[in-house]
């Protein structure tokens, strides 16, 4: 079970995660990473923020990303939720969830996912703070978790 879902509305992470495990003996590991909406960025109080993306090619670049770690990694299952539109401190941004027969492949692959969801994903964050509107722009702490990947 590959699944890629793009959404405004929160998600169930425990029924998530039950999904990907129903009645599956062999997957020993379940690893989930949930991102959150911070209150706080580059030392700013953030009040709000908004997610944009290009439907269709979000989704294709999103897929790709799985494709790969199902290249790498021996998995069972991955799902991937990311929101989009408004978000506020404390709602849930994106989950990465990953079953396989053993922890370090869903540990690894989970990570993986995540730190390519970072750099390769068309998404792009306006935060909303005292001082203004601004776009978020990359950073390189990304860049240099997602190049450890090709070695």
């Amino acid at each position: 079970m590959n699944k890629i879902t793009i959404q405004t509305e929160p998600f169930d992470i425990a029924e998530i995660q039950n999904e990907l495990r129903a009645e599956n003996p062999k997957i020993g590991a379940l690893v989930t990473f949930v991102g959150l909406m911070r209150d706080m960025n580059e030392g700013d109080q953030v009040s709000s923020m908004f997610l944009e993306h290009y439907p269709g090619m979000t989704e294709k670049a999103l897929q790709l990303i799985v494709d790969e770690a199902e290249r790498r990694w021996d998995l069972s299952a991955v799902r991937v939720i990311h929101r989009v539109g408004e978000l506020k401190p404390l709602d849930t941004i994106v989950l990465v969830a990953v079953a396989a027969t053993h922890r370090g492949e869903a540990f690894r692959a989970c990570e993986q996912i995540i730190d390519y969801l970072k750099t390769r994903a068309p998404f792009w964050k306006k935060e909303h703070t005292r001082q203004g509107n601004r776009w978020v722009s990359a950073r390189q702490s990304d860049a240099d978790a997602e190049e450890r990947w090709r070695q």
